[in-house]
């Protein structure tokens, strides 16, 4: 078992590659999460539910990308949970597994045309995974990234997990964007699958980043000191109801505006 080096012995290098591995999940969890929203917004209408009028088509598309919202609180609990007892780097590794294989999934899914509604409940059920690993994804990279800070550099380590949101979206867009310039029998039939097989190679690159991180030093402290807390979520649900309600409410606040914006302005 890997052991974490102390504060004072830890080189600059384990510092960058903590927070490039914090940085490069959020990466391609969010390039995943946004690449189904585009193809929600654009063609999973025509894919899935060719049965139903296109606006009809195009509701149902964005009710099965609303399952991954639903989804995002499970996975916070769940991975917090096995985040606190067992540590922080195998989450993250299962988190990034369970937002990858996914969504190289969905682009092996078949058309409604060759198995009915199995293909919708297929996509409904990728995407419920994918909900769950964002929820895990986010608060696991951001803690991870604050807790290997350098003294005086947690706030900087903090901002990048959403540093790499950014790029998720700017990779997701380029993708979508050339499947979008081919012609639309091909792109409907076989060329709208390619952006979601594609995430087999950031996947790779996740992994091979994320794996070379040790365990976050304050997790080890906690498990040596033999302080873990049996239930986490319940001791937040106890003793910081009001500032888990708040953080609740500012970020009801900030993502309804994002998505908005983002993917039904599609």
């Amino acid at each position: 078992m890997m052991t974490t080096k102390p504060a004072a012995a830890r080189s600059r290098r384990d510092y960058v590659t903590a927070g490039l591995a914090s940085m490069m999940g959020t990466t391609i969890e969010w390039y995943d999460f946004f690449l189904y929203g585009t193809a929600a917004a654009l063609i999973f209408n025509k894919i899935f539910f060719p049965a139903f009028d296109p606006l009809t088509g195009t509701l149902a598309a964005f009710a099965t990308y609303s399952v991954g919202f639903f989804a995002r609180p499970l996975g916070g609990v769940i991975f917090g949970h096995y985040g606190d007892k067992i540590g922080r780097k195998s989450m993250l590794l299962i988190t990034l597994l369970l937002m990858g294989v996914p969504t190289i999934l969905i682009g092996l899914i078949p058309s409604y045309e060759h198995i009915g509604y199995w293909a919708a409940v297929l996509l409904v059920l990728m995407r419920f995974l994918q909900g769950i690993a964002v929820g895990g994804e986010w608060g696991g990279a951001v803690l991870m990234a604050v807790e290997h800070a350098p003294e005086g550099k947690k706030g900087f380590f903090g901002s990048l997990p959403q540093a790499g949101v950014a790029p998720g979206l700017i990779l997701s867009s380029l993708a979508m964007g050339a499947v979008a310039a081919m012609p639309e029998e091909d792109m409907l039939a076989w060329g709208w699958r390619l952006p979601f097989l594609a995430s087999v190679v950031l996947l790779l690159v996740g992994w091979f980043i994320r794996v070379k991180v040790a365990e976050s030093p304050d997790f080890e402290q906690m498990r040596d000191k033999g302080a873990k807390v049996e239930v986490p979520v319940a001791e937040v649900l106890k003793h910081h109801r009001r500032a888990l309600l708040v953080v609740v409410g500012a970020r009801l606040a900030e993502v309804t505006w994002f998505y908005t914006v983002v993917t039904f302005s599609l």
